[in-house]
Order: C-alpha cells, then sequence, then structure tokens
C-alpha cells in the first residue's frame, strides 16, 4: 500500500513538472513574439497620451510602424508642433502640403491632436488631424501619392429628459443637474416671448426639459435641439414649447401645444436670465442723487459682459455716450416703438447707426457705464412718443399653424408625448447614432 501511495505522489509530482515546464514555455514564446513587435512597433512617448483621430475602431491602421502623438500648444503652427516631436522634414513637408488641401491653417487650436504613422524607412504612411470634436482629417499613402480628406464623424445622440424643482434661479436648477450653460438660455429663449425669467421666476416653480446630447467615443461634445420644453409656474400658468421643423430645408422653430408660434415681434428681455432691481415707476427714489424721479424702463443687473439682445427687429439710431446711460444703444421698429438700451460695457463689434437689426441679435454687452451704481442694463420702450412699461406689453404670436401642417404637428406632439410615457429610462429616452458626413453640418447650441 505505500508503495502504492508513493507510486501516485511520484507521478503527480511528475505531471505538474510537466505543466510547469509548459507554462514556462508558453511564456517564453509569447514574450520573444512581444519583443520581436516591440522592436518593430515603436510609439514616442509624449506629453498627452488621449486617443486621436476618428477611426471606428480603436486597432491601429498599421501592425507595423512608428507611431507618433502630439498636440498644438498655444501659438503653434502645425509645422513647429511636427518639428518638436522630432518629424523629417521631408515628412513634415508632406504633411503640410497635403493636409492644406482639406484644412484651412487659419483654423487651427491649441489642442488640436494629430497623429503621424511612419513605416520603417522612416517614410510617411498616414497622418490623422483632428480639429475640434466634429472635424477629423487623414492623409493616405497610395502607391507614391497620398490621399487628403476630411473623414466622416460617428457619435451618439441620447434624447434625454431632466426635470426638477426651482429653489433659488432656474441658473441653480440646471447646475445642480449637470447642464451646461447653452442650455440655461436656449430654454430661457424658448419663452423669451411669453415668460421673463427676470420678474416671473418663483421659488418651487417646476421645468422640464428633453434635449439631444451629443457623444464621441463616449464623451459628452456638445447639445442638439431642445425638442421639448416645459415651465410650470407654481401659482400662475403653464408654459410649453414644442421644437417643430417639418422638413430639412426648414430651420425649425417652437410652438405651443395649439400649433402656435412662441415668438412675438418683442421678446420680454433683452438678457434673458438676470435679476431686477428696478421697475417701471413714476417715483423712485435715485440711489445716486437721492431725488425721487420717474425711472421710465427696468434695470436688469447681470455680470459684466453678459450679452445684451434686441427686443425685436428695426435700425439703429443711436450708439455711443450719452451722459447718464453711459454707453447706450437706440433702436427703432415698425409701429411707432423704440427700445433703449443703457449702460452697456462694450458696444458689438461694427455697431453703427443705420445697422439693420434682427430680433435677439447682440448689441452689446452689460456694464456700468455712465451713472450706475453697479453692472445691470437700463432697458426702456417707447410707444408713439411715451414710455411703457416693457413687462406688461403683450405681442401676438408670429404665426399659427393651419389645416394640414397643423395636422402633421399633432402628430409630431403625439409621437413626443408617446416617447416620455414608454421610454424604460426616465432619463434617456432614446439613443441613435449618426455618421456625420464630411460635407453635413451639425447643430450645435
Amino acid at each position: 500500500m505505500k508503495k502504492s501511495k508513493r507510486n501516485i505522489v511520484v507521478g503527480f509530482s511528475f505531471s505538474l513538472l510537466v505543466l510547469f515546464s509548459f507554462f514556462l514555455f508558453l511564456n517564453s514564446a509569447d514574450t520573444k513574439h512581444k519583443n520581436r513587435v516591440s522592436s518593430v512597433l515603436t510609439q514616442v512617448e509624449i506629453e498627452d497620451s488621449s486617443n486621436v483621430g476618428d477611426s471606428e475602431n480603436n486597432d491601429e491602421p498599421f501592425n507595423y510602424c512608428t507611431l507618433v502623438e502630439g498636440e498644438l500648444r498655444s501659438g503653434d503652427t502645425l509645422s513647429q508642433s511636427l518639428d518638436r516631436y522630432n518629424i523629417d522634414p521631408i515628412v513634415r513637408q508632406q504633411i503640410l502640403e497635403n493636409l492644406s488641401s482639406c484644412l484651412d491653417f487659419r483654423r487651427l487650436q491649441p489642442k488640436d491632436k494629430y497623429r503621424v504613422f511612419l513605416d520603417d524607412q522612416g517614410q510617411l504612411l498616414r497622418c490623422e488631424y483632428t480639429n475640434g470634436p466634429l472635424e477629423s482629417y487623414s492623409i493616405t499613402r497610395n502607391d507614391d501619392s497620398f490621399v487628403a480628406q476630411k473623414d466622416s464623424i460617428n457619435i451618439s445622440i441620447q434624447t434625454c429628459l431632466v426635470e426638477d424643482t426651482i429653489s433659488s434661479s432656474l441658473f441653480d436648477a440646471f447646475a445642480k443637474n449637470d447642464l451646461n450653460a447653452s442650455l440655461v438660455y436656449a430654454f430661457a429663449d424658448i419663452f423669451s416671448s411669453r415668460l421673463d425669467f427676470n420678474t416671473e421666476i418663483y421659488h418651487n416653480d417646476t421645468f422640464q426639459i428633453v434635449f439631444e446630447k451629443y457623444l464621441k467615443n463616449g464623451e459628452v461634445i456638445g447639445y442638439g435641439h431642445i425638442l421639448y420644453a416645459k415651465y410650470q409656474q407654481q401659482f400662475g400658468q403653464t408654459y410649453e414649447g414644442f421644437f417643430y421643423q417639418p422638413n430639412s430645408a426648414s430651420p425649425g422653430t417652437y410652438f405651443d401645444a395649439e400649433g402656435r408660434e412662441l415668438g412675438t415681434s418683442f421678446i420680454k428681455s433683452p438678457v434673458p436670465v438676470g435679476r431686477v432691481t428696478s421697475r417701471f415707476t413714476y417715483r423712485r427714489v435715485h440711489p445716486i442723487s437721492g431725488v425721487v424721479k420717474p425711472h421710465l424702463g427696468v434695470d436688469l443687473a447681470a455680470p459684466i459682459g453678459t450679452p445684451i439682445m434686441a427686443a425685436a427687429e428695426g435700425t439703429v439710431t443711436y450708439a455711443g455716450y450719452r451722459g447718464g446711460f453711459g454707453r447706450q444703444v437706440i433702436i427703432s421698429h415698425p409701429g411707432g416703438y423704440k427700445t433703449y438700451y443703457g449702460h452697456l460695457s462694450r458696444f458689438r463689434k461694427g455697431l453703427k447707426r443705420g445697422d439693420k437689426i434682427s430680433q435677439k441679435q447682440i448689441l452689446g454687452y452689460v456694464g456700468s457705464s455712465g451713472i450706475s451704481t453697479g453692472p445691470h442694463l437700463d432697458y426702456r420702450i417707447q410707444h408713439g412718443g411715451t414710455f411703457v412699461d416693457p413687462f406688461n406689453l403683450k405681442f401676438k404670436p408670429k404665426s399659427a399653424l393651419q389645416g394640414q401642417k397643423l395636422a402633421m404637428f399633432k402628430n409630431h406632439v403625439y409621437a413626443l408625448s408617446a416617447l416620455l410615457v414608454s421610454s424604460p429610462d426616465p432619463e434617456i429616452l432614446y439613443v441613435r447614432h449618426m455618421l456625420v458626413k464630411p460635407d453635413e453640418q451639425l447643430t450645435m447650441l
């Protein structure tokens, strides 16, 4: 029995020895293979090793080559950057000549990234250049020549839903939900003719927003259209806006549920998200002089540099420095209306008397010029020679859908409403993928 046990132990030990030797062999063979590959594939050390280019997968386009990854620094030209990464002058010239045929070098920006693939003779195989999240260019060797082109971009589009309650401001509510400031302004702009977020926003009001989020390689690169927006006042009205684009040739706009366009001839406030510090009144104690006198406008406090929009289309009749109003713009509008914008820090570049202005076009930026206690906009409206309270004016919608157009819009509203109800995910309602071709433009907020 003891001899039998000893034979079993010896046999088991021998088996372990064979297996151990086999794994040593595999490891040795794998090490030799890796050494052989690494001797052919060389990756140059760089400061930032993040991915570059927009290949449909993460595989390198060439298995055996030298890869150089680079990034433009502030003040760099592409030639200087390539030189810093020790790219041969001949290769550098090939890249510059071919890339310039499809990429405007005046549009290059710091942090643009590129990858250069070289063969074992140091000659150019391929170069990829990324100019912002939605532009990718490539040069590929084809026999004795090169093919340079703007490449297609793969992106994911998430249709997202966010709803919440206002505790202090619209800005704070959006920030709490990790929503970019561009979405705040776009949301406020949808209701700019119906609702003033400076004076008509209250604690415990609620909002709902359905919007498109663009992602590339899993990273958010921007936002598309707001498809649906809702603002519910706790003790007031409910405002809804549906984005509707009947065809690809139409830019699309926002309508209420009955097909009435939300836009009117005048928006309520030239600064959509600010703070009212003084209202329209015939008896106000002036904050500097202490004298009781009329204040025939509204003061909207906002940080210096906040954009100021034209309340309606019209013609600039004055743009200059005007006593206590500081830098002021005056616009004449159809129907006997004039609007006044005072205390600007600066005007929009090139703005002058006689300019034709469209609604919501930027006129200048909030400041504290003239007689002022702090940065704000003094906004006034005059009608028929008499100043009126800007926040009490009512204007009709620009348009209303009828007939077949209204029926198509109603179907659109129904489909969007059904998506809100039927989606299994309360935050991401829908995900689709899109190939942005070189000749296509993607709308981004």
